[in-house]
């Protein structure tokens, strides 16, 4: 019988302590009778907020296929998030949970119409120390530097998950938190100076399989074979021309280097160690009416490039019997690798409220490995600027814009053959202009809104609308995202994946 007397005592202690976390302030401190001296302990203040999402989503273009309808998932259904601050004399404590749905067939093989449980994923955990005007961080953390609203060059500490595009209005929900460790020195009222360091290495996270699967990934064996035949007509178009009829089988080694291709895997390298490691120092200010800021940061660019080594290898072996038809060259001398570019950023940003405009603007220029621009293994040196406003113009509707750019150095130096220059046929600027809408009815309740993101060079672009009611804790939305433009475009290859989301959130 010991046993339920344990679970009993358990089950006691557990509801103590949920009857004292009943309160949005807690105090777990004790008057101090017991102590000779008189002290008292200092208590703890622990806070615990977070949401809970019902919604339903469901994809456009699986509406008018039975047998997509007939397969269709609506989405997680669940969501949520939970969060755990506790605050002591000097210092404080954070743990931040993300919970989805997800069924047990995924997880443990069960069947289809298995029960849903719901697992809690670490989103954020940092333990904060102060020092006087000095603070110590360390954990897992999400920082934003700069100060642009949607993702400017500064904003460069943690990599963002694109595996559902669904959630990219969110900047703070597609976030990664990233292992660190931060320090800083609030040297005045109005002065900050902050360092971090970064252990090891993350990229950005994109979904392997399945409909936001970037079409990229899968145009590899292609582009191999593509990038290799013009390299061999490159250097032996003319002993080819020369060759009598039937003897130089080309269709043949395209044909082996795509089977070749389709089985090689692809690795990413392991970035989980100090030779990932990054830092980084951010300086802000106010003088006057002007917030202002200056940052270095040493680490490496979140997209991965793809490139293959040893093409000149395997077409000189080629060469050598290039007479007997039969053989169609030794693919092993071709080394797949992809890569993340590392790369040293200088940067300053900008905001100030001018003419009742709230003005932001930023400027970075990243120096990689590649001082010359020729290096077809290294990204060339770029540099990126934001700016970007936001105010109420007519009729309460507030709009807020913002324009990023990147742009290539030294481009005429890039290679026009992929698997010799990783950034070769692709575009030399980079352009997203970002805005949003927004109305509030019914005494703020009400809201309506629609944001574009719209790639200028690229022609591709994502409408998100949305309407929201919010009564007290619950709110409830109605959104839809619309992709257009291009197939091969970063945001046009998703024109199958437009959506509408039903749902009904309560925070507390």
């Amino acid at each position: 019988m010991k046993k339920p007397r344990f679970a009993a005592a358990g089950l006691l202690f557990l509801a103590l302590n949920t009857a004292g976390l009943a309160a949005q302030d807690f105090g777990f401190g004790f008057d101090g009778a017991g102590d000779d001296q008189g002290s008292a302990a200092l208590p703890v203040s622990v806070k615990i907020n977070g949401e809970i999402e019902a919604a339903f989503l469901g994809y456009v273009h699986d509406f008018g296929d039975k047998e997509k309808l007939r397969a269709a998932s609506l989405g997680d259904v669940v969501s949520g998030s939970l969060n755990f601050g506790a605050s002591g004399a000097n210092v404080d404590a954070f743990i931040g949970l993300n919970l989805s749905a997800a069924s047990v067939g995924e997880l443990f093989g069960g069947g289809p119409g298995a029960p849903l449980y719901t697992p809690l994923i670490l989103d954020e955990a940092f333990v904060r120390a102060y020092f006087g005007p000095v603070n110590i961080e360390a954990g897992l953390r999400k920082l934003t530097w700069g100060r642009a609203d949607s993702l400017g060059p500064l904003d460069i500490v943690n990599p963002l998950d694109y595996s559902d595009l669904t959630r990219i209005a969110d900047i703070k929900a597609i976030k990664i938190a990233r292992p660190m460790l931060r320090l800083s020195w609030n040297m005045d009222s109005f002065s900050k100076l902050e360092a971090v360091f970064i252990p090891n290495f993350a990229g950005h996270r994109f979904a392997a399989t399945g409909r936001w699967a970037p079409a990229q990934f899968g145009a590899y064996p292609a582009l191999a074979k593509a990038g290799i035949t013009s390299r061999v007509y490159e250097r032996y178009g003319s002993v080819m021309a020369a060759l009598p009829p039937g003897t130089f089988d080309m269709a043949a080694i395209e044909n082996n280097l795509v089977s070749h291709f389709d089985q090689e895997t692809f690795s990413f390298p392991d970035t989980g160690g100090l030779k990932y490691s990054q830092t980084g120092l951010r300086f802000t200010t106010t003088v006057g009416s002007v917030d202002i800021g200056a940052q270095y940061f040493y680490g490496n660019y979140f997209r991965p490039d793809f490139m293959i080594s040893g093409v000149d290898a395997f077409i000189d072996d080629l060469a050598t019997i290039m007479l007997n038809p039969a053989y169609l060259g030794d693919p092993s001398l071709l080394k797949p690798k992809i890569e993340y570019n590392r790369y040293h950023q200088f940067g300053i940003d900008y905001a100030q409220v001018l003419g009742g405009f709230n003005l932001r603007a930023e400027f970075a220029v990243h120096l990689t490995e590649d001082f010359s621009g020729d290096d077809g293994a290294v990204r060339n040196p770029f540099i990126g600027w934001s700016f970007g406003f936001d105010r109420d113009v007519v009729w309460g509707i507030n709009a807020n814009i913002q324009c990023n750019e990147t742009a290539r150095l030294f481009n005429r130096k890039v290679g026009s053959n992929p698997v010799l220059d990783c950034e070769a046929d692709t575009s030399a600027t980079a352009t997203r202009l970002t805005a949003q809408l927004s109305k509030k009815f019914l005494k703020d309740n009400l809201e309506c809104k629609t944001a574009v993101i719209w790639d200028i060079e690229d022609k591709g672009c994502y409408i998100i609308p949305g309407i929201t009611w919010t009564i007290k804790d619950i709110t409830a939305e109605l959104s839809a995202g619309f992709f257009a433009g291009t197939e091969s475009g970063e945001l046009g290859q998703y024109w199958e994946n437009s959506f509408v989301k039903i749902g009904m959130k309560y925070s507390f």
